[in-house]
């Protein structure tokens, strides 16, 4: 018997176009990248339909599981994962959102592989790990042409081959990194792994990491101690005879975010590895890896806070709460568009970056990508749990239940500012660029001052951010609010050239001189609330 009827529930947010943010869709435009907006609907209606999530879902229910040995107590190393994660992982292959982009002939590249990137990673946060390094280890291996002639042509294919075998008898591979140690974390400088160069040009790497994730790639790129120090290796978990190369996964770690990907500890004894780059010079080999991923590190955030965003909208517009919709209660009103205007802020700052890397090669380009991916990796990462947290809240009770989505996203919103480099080491970083190469302060601002004169309250931030420049003996201290301030005006300046007049207007008015409280919701009466709410409430067919 029937004790009540069901009603004032939200339908499921299913089956609909992902891409459909004109955040993303614009900065193409923007580009000049219409080409890509048909595959990037096309890789959003796939990320908002039931079948993608429920790869998500079976994906994240059935954690990988480690096995060691064999029935006959033979050495494997390998991780079986749930079906659903190799399904993920071929549809992002065959998107390109691994290294695709660094040899695909149409314009804007990497522009369009990080858009397809932010839309495709609402699936499955877990499997965007492989994804990324496998992107981000191209320019890395390019220090050593003979490698690079051989597996770059597999790492940029579009062909997906689990299993491990011959790397070069696949039609395409995925790449992973091997730096973190127990007694260093980010001080890769402290690594006690070392490489013994052999006779025949190849070294034997013996050592233990802390911390590898997706194991199951076909090589990495390994951080060890060589006789001039610490060095970079291309270490494959198949020999090019077909023989296992000694990779031995100790254990896989239980994490607080993604289920789906493994990550685990990892013990080489006599592992064969080649050079890449010079000895002694594993860390600058390595960073053209790490920068990449750090920009992904960006995407990610910033996707999480569009997610999170659209799912509150949607909540919001058919909840019923004191007599009216959530999305015409003004208090909420506030709150999502709050959320939205810091949604659209990462988003253009993070696209933006991409469209740098199109630059590559650029002086200029590559100058200021490089302090303001630090700058952005830093804030965009850091604000990325105090979002998503608000637009859980805005569920009220069902976005503390897991099948709301927002759980799994908030127990992965503090990961990207802890992977590749935690907020500390990227303040570190934004110092080191303007230590390194005092120009690059020089082309950050020149970039931020190109949208001055069209809004009074960005000029005045710009103003007084050029004053935190002027005392350098205390600026490792205040560090961390100055490269927040940088990161604020940098997406002021870029919404105020670029957004929406009322995202723009409302950035300016909450972000930039005037302290914006400590929650979401805060925006000043006069706002357009209105156009901002309409950009980030999903639009159902």
């Amino acid at each position: 018997m029937a004790t009540h009827e069901v009603r004032n529930q939200v339908p499921p947010l299913v089956d609909y176009d992902a891409a459909d943010y004109p955040a993303l869709t614009e900065a193409l435009l923007r580009a000049g990248a219409r080409h890509v907006l048909e595959e990037l609907h096309r890789v959003g209606r796939m990320a908002g339909s039931a079948e993608a999530m429920q790869w998500g879902d079976l994906a994240e229910a059935h954690p990988p599981q480690l096995k060691t040995h064999d029935r006959y107590g033979n050495r494997i190393d390998e991780v079986d994962y749930d079906p659903a994660y190799h399904r993920l992982l071929r549809q992002a292959v065959e998107f390109g959102l691994g290294g695709t982009a660094w040899t695909d002939p149409l314009p804007n590249p990497h522009l369009a592989r990080a858009a397809k990137l932010s839309v495709w990673g609402q699936t499955d946060a877990g499997h965007g790990c492989p994804i990324s390094m496998t992107y981000g280890v191209v320019p890395a291996l390019r220090h050593n042409a003979a490698l690079a002639s051989q597996y770059e042509p597999l790492l940029t294919s579009t062909n997906y081959e689990p299993g491990l075998r011959d790397p070069l008898s696949k039609r395409g591979l995925l790449a992973g990194m091997s730096m973190t140690e127990k007694q260093g974390g980010s001080d890769v400088r402290a690594n006690t792994t070392t490489a013994v160069s052999q006779s025949d040009g190849s070294y034997l790497i013996t050592g233990h990491k802390w911390f590898t994730s997706a194991p199951m790639c076909d090589v990495f790129l390994v951080l060890a101690q060589a006789p001039a120090g610490l060095s970079c290796f291309f270490v494959p978990r198949v020999l090019p005879d077909g023989s296992r190369n000694t990779f031995a996964l100790q254990r896989l770690k239980d994490k607080l975010g993604n289920r789906s990907n493994a990550s685990s500890e990892v013990e080489y004894d006599n592992t064969v590895g080649w050079l890449v780059g010079e000895e002694g010079r594993g860390v600058a080999t390595i960073a053209d890896m790490v920068n990449m991923t750090r920009l992904d590190c960006t995407i990610g955030s910033a996707s999480a806070m569009r997610i999170g965003v659209t799912l509150a909208a949607h909540h919001a517009t058919y909840r019923c709460a004191f007599g009216a919709t959530l999305i015409d209660q003004p208090l909420m009103r506030n709150v999502i568009a709050d959320l939205a205007v810091e949604a659209e802020g990462a988003t253009t700052v993070a696209m933006w970056l991409a469209g740098l890397v199109d630059k590559d090669g650029n002086e200029h380009a590559d100058l200021l990508r490089r302090i303001s991916l630090a700058i952005s990796k830093y804030y965009v990462c850091k604000r990325a749990p105090i979002h998503v947290a608000e637009a859980l809240e805005c569920h009220g009770g069902n976005g503390y239940i897991e099948e709301s989505r927002m759980p799994r996203l908030f127990r992965e919103s503090p990961l990207m500012s802890i992977w590749e480099g935690t907020g500390n080491v990227a303040v570190l970083d934004v110092l080191r660029a303007m230590a390194k190469q005092p120009q690059a302060l020089a082309v950050f601002l020149d970039e931020i001052k190109l949208g001055a004169g069209a809004d009074a309250r960005l000029d005045a931030a710009i103003a007084a951010l050029e004053q935190q420049f002027t005392d350098f003996d205390t600026m490792q201290y205040r560090a961390r609010r100055v490269v927040g301030e940088m990161a604020q005006v940098l997406q002021g300046s870029l919404l105020v050239r670029f957004g929406h007049p009322a995202v723009a207007d409302a950035f300016c008015a909450s972000r930039l001189g005037r302290d914006h409280g400590d929650v979401h919701g805060t925006l000043p009466v006069g706002t357009d609330i209105a156009a901002i709410i309409d950009r980030c409430t999903p639009k159902l067919s």
